[in-house]
């Protein structure tokens, strides 16, 4: 313990959490690059897309099972592996097939820094969790708004996607030295009985909040990860909405996390619902810059979802432990791989309605976007009827907590 160095393994986590933020941001903005070059459909980069989000909960649910065994290091250490290889087999691939196989393996990666570090933060500032926990996942918005700048300058001077993810190869090598060559902390101040991790799942609370997670990451990732497809005609830049946003939860997350705190995390999930379908209704029906204005209330609506979802477990289901957190956010991801391809295929459907309709052939990007987003209302329609159901019924989830 005397050599484990407690900032340089955050910012090593930082880092790491930037580079899985980057993939999500990047890979939105070159998806119509992808679609030309490889000749796919939205359908098919809807798979593409899927392939990321399902990797994701597929290493949170076997990582997070063998966390009490294999250490933060370790899992680490399997992240960066992931990463590198993701990342170069992107760069070369040669088809549909070969970004199914790559996008799954950074998607992996990703999966296995968020099962590797929030047990490793929350064990190495036992009396600071929520504080450093906020400020670790300031870095998901925060790399997203890095990404998605680096990919509209990089795009804009025509530099091609193949270098936009090459540059993800920096950050990651640079905290792969960290793991490698930094100490790393025995757990100590989380539960680590697996055996009681395995029977707190099977509460009705937590299988609620399961539930309920494919809805929340549905409602905030759909939306971001299709901004390129969805807003390309809108007479917006969508990589710069998608950096307003992220940035704008990035803020929220890092000045605002104390408050939410303090509050009762089911009426955050109430408010941030309401909110959230409000902002994607302003998103399907605006143009121009009152689109930017659209933005800021969407990521005002999704800013605390995830962390306020994980943040729930750790306060009313303790018992669960990481395995608890890491199959929340596995199910929020597995969640956004199984709605991709069906939000590809409202694109294609929409765009071919909007041509039977006669409608201008300048307008019909810009006519399927919206009318995706339409349909994406139903996400956040349905959480405000769940979480309007457990905010009546707080105060016997809180008693419930306290037993």
């Amino acid at each position: 313990m005397s050599n484990v160095n407690p900032s340089k393994l955050f910012t090593a986590s930082c880092l790491a959490l930037i580079v899985t933020a980057m993939t999500f941001a990047i890979r939105a903005g070159i998806l119509s690059e992808l679609a030309t070059d490889f000749g796919l459909s939205d359908t098919q980069l809807g798979w593409v897309n899927s392939m990321a989000f399902l990797g994701f909960p597929v290493a949170m649910m076997i990582l997070g099972l063998a966390y009490n065994y294999l250490g933060a290091r370790n899992l680490m250490i399997i992240a960066f592996v992931g990463h590198l290889a993701g990342l170069l087999l992107t760069i070369y691939a040669g088809g549909f097939w070969s970004l199914l196989i790559s996008t799954f393996l950074i998607g992996f990666a990703n999966g296995s820094v968020e099962a590797a570090c929030n047990p490793l933060i929350a064990d190495m500032y036992p009396k600071n969790q929520t504080t450093m926990l906020n400020r670790f996942h300031v870095w998901f918005p925060g790399g997203i708004v890095i990404g998605a700048l680096a990919s509209k300058f990089m795009t804009d001077a025509s530099l091609g996607w193949q270098l936009q993810i090459a540059i993800m190869l920096v950050p990651t090598i640079i905290y792969g030295i960290y793991v490698f060559t930094q100490a790393f902390p025995a757990s100590e101040n989380i539960e680590t009985n697996t055996g009681t991790n395995i029977k707190s799942l099977f509460s009705p609370l937590y299988i609620f909040m399961i539930l309920c997670m494919f809805m929340t990451a549905i409602s905030e990732f759909g939306p971001q990860q299709w901004v390129g497809r969805l807003l390309s005609e809108s007479g917006a830049s969508p990589m710069i909405i998608l950096a307003l946003g992220t940035g704008l939860m990035a803020l929220g997350r890092q000045f605002a996390g104390p408050i939410v705190h303090k509050l009762n995390p089911i009426g955050v999930l109430l408010l941030s619902s309401i909110i959230t379908c409000l902002g994607i209704y302003l998103l399907s029906t605006a143009t121009g810059s009152v689109i930017y204005l659209a933005t800021a209330v969407f990521a005002l609506g999704v800013c605390y979802y995830w962390p306020t979802m994980i943040g729930f477990i750790g306060e009313y289901q303790p018992k669960t432990g990481a395995l608890g957190m890491s199959l929340m956010g596995g199910a929020g991801m597995f969640s956004v791989s199984v709605w991709n391809p069906i939000i590809g295929s409202w694109i294609d459907t929409a765009r071919a309605e909007a041509t039977a309709a006669g409608i201008p052939a300048e307008e019909i990007e810009l006519a399927a976007g919206q009318a995706t987003l339409g349909n994406m209302m139903l996400f956040p329609g349905i959480l405000i009827v769940a979480f309007a159901i457990l905010f009546a019924l707080r105060g016997k989830v809180q008693k419930a907590a306290v037993v």
